[in-house]
């Protein structure tokens, strides 16, 4: 487990600025030592505000996008084209305006697809995905992801695996269905926990002050039932991302004057 650092800005769209800046060396750096690049992508206002941060980004040309592999850390099942979809949201952010390759482009499937309502087996479906992606180097069942970004809900969630949830207690499967979320809508795929702790890196991200409380619990010893961010950490690195507002009940302590 590595300890979380804390890095906090002045507002979020300075976050998301920042943070798009901070994606883009990861990713240009990965494929500079391996050839290639692979993130985990999040929904949600703080993770679509990052990718259009990255679709505005002048240095976004540095990315070699034909060299990176995108993933998702969890999708609402619905339609395809669903506009709630988290999907649906990055093409608009930022997937239709850089030319990535679509083959590398790996999203979870939809209500409408081969599996029906059977979210169960969609999310199977993307295990095995994943398990055919992952190389001898990576020692397990998903690859180890360069980078997989998270965003923090009010009520401390992660991905889709809620406080108190059976997806949450998952130790064996990597992509889990998730029944009766407490967030419409209730039916949704997720990576489990041990999947997110194969990234390299874990970044959470975190704006408004709905997320102070949510902060503060994560990253003041609660357990990961109870708070499932305080679980969602990264092999070399685990980065949370603020803003002042999302900040407000940490300790002065946890987080270097400066970095607001």
């Amino acid at each position: 487990m590595t300890t979380p650092q804390v890095v906090v800005h002045r507002d979020k769209d300075l976050m998301a600025q920042a943070a798009a800046a901070r994606l883009i060396t990861k990713i240009v750096d990965a494929q500079a030592a391996r050839g290639s690049a692979s993130v985990v992508l999040t929904g949600g206002r703080n993770g679509n505000g990052l990718l259009a941060a990255l679709a505005a980004a002048p240095a976004r040309d540095a990315v070699d996008w034909s060299r990176l592999d995108l993933w998702w850390g969890d999708e609402r099942y619905l339609a395809a084209d669903d506009p709630e979809r988290n999907h649906t949201q990055a093409r608009a952010a930022l997937l239709d305006a850089v030319p990535v390759d679509p083959a590398r482009v790996h999203v979870m499937p939809a209500s409408d697809g081969p599996y029906g309502a059977d979210v169960d087996a969609a999310a199977v479906s993307y295990a095995d995905e994943l398990a055919a992606a992952a190389g001898p180097e990576d020692h397990g069942p998903v690859p180890r992801f360069d980078v997989l970004m998270l965003g923090v809900g009010p009520d401390t969630h992660v991905a889709s695996l809620f406080p108190g949830h059976p997806a949450v207690r998952e130790t064996g499967r990597t992509v889990v269905g998730v029944h009766g979320a407490p967030k419409p809508p209730p039916t949704r795929i997720s990576l489990t926990l041990p999947a997110i702790r194969a990234a390299r890196e874990v970044w959470l991200l975190a704006a408004g002050q709905d997320k102070a409380g949510a902060v503060a619990i994560a990253l003041g010893g609660a357990g990961e039932l109870q708070a499932p961010a305080s679980g969602a950490y990264g092999r070399t690195r685990t980065l949370w991302l603020l803003d002042r507002a999302a900040a407000a009940q940490l300790p002065p302590q946890l987080y270097p004057p400066a970095s607001a």
